[in-house]
């Protein structure tokens, strides 16, 4: 697995784990992003400047078949917690060019990396354990 991300990372339990910037490093060599978000915490922080394929968490079940097990996927979430869980879903079905961003879109965005934030569409509350979309989206249930 290591050798398709130019022995960057951290490989712990099996799986390889990449700062944001070792992996905008990879980006520049094709590999694409899996960005698993739920639609409202998308709408208001998006990579750019490369090829994002949108599947949210609970869809990744009845979507990874679309995907190329020919492509190194590096899988985004907010912080890095649930992505490890769908490299390792992904794993189990047989990619092996999949990493996961460690820190998410939370460390991406420290890192001062190429994003869209859009303030209009951001979360909103008081405090972490209270943000909330602003408006209704399809895919959440």
């Amino acid at each position: 697995m290591k050798e398709h991300f130019s022995n960057l990372g951290i490989e712990i339990n099996g799986m390889l784990h990449l700062s944001p910037k070792e992996a905008f490093e990879v980006i520049s060599k094709n590999a694409c992003i899996i960005d698993i978000r739920r639609d409202f915490e998308i709408a208001g922080k998006k990579i750019t400047g490369t090829e994002v394929i949108y599947i949210p968490y609970n869809f990744l079940s009845e979507k990874y078949q679309k995907l190329s097990k020919d492509k190194s996927y590096i899988v985004v979430d907010a912080v890095g917690i649930r992505s490890k869980d769908a490299v390792s879903f992904l794993m189990d079905k047989g990619f092996t060019k999949v990493a996961n961003l460690n820190g998410g879109i939370v460390d991406w965005e420290k890192d001062k990396l190429p994003m869209n934030i859009d303030k209009d569409e951001m979360l909103t509350g008081s405090c972490l354990c209270q943000l909330r979309p602003k408006k209704k989206f399809k895919h959440d249930k």
